[in-house]
């Protein structure tokens, strides 16, 4: 993988040129991502997703992603968070 001006990751296919996937097409965010879609603060993601039975946080060893159509669901399910 490479990165773009703003240092976020783009993928290469064989021919070299890049494209990024859409974050609605992704299945996994990173806290970031999710932030940027949702409007949602960074910190405000982390601490759900430190929540015990949160679900849509995802383990990658330590690393914490978001499922996007679970945090989708769940977002539309509330009125406050």
């Amino acid at each position: 993988m490479t990165m773009d001006e703003n240092g976020r990751d783009i993928l290469c296919d064989d021919m070299g040129s890049s494209e990024r996937i859409p974050i609605y097409q992704k299945m996994a965010l990173t806290i970031r991502e999710a932030a940027e879609y949702s409007n949602i603060g960074i910190n405000k993601i982390d601490a759900m997703l430190k929540q015990p039975g949160c679900p849509f946080v995802l383990y990658i060893g330590t690393r914490k992603l978001v499922k996007r159509k679970e945090f989708e669901k769940y977002i539309s399910e509330k009125t406050a968070i």
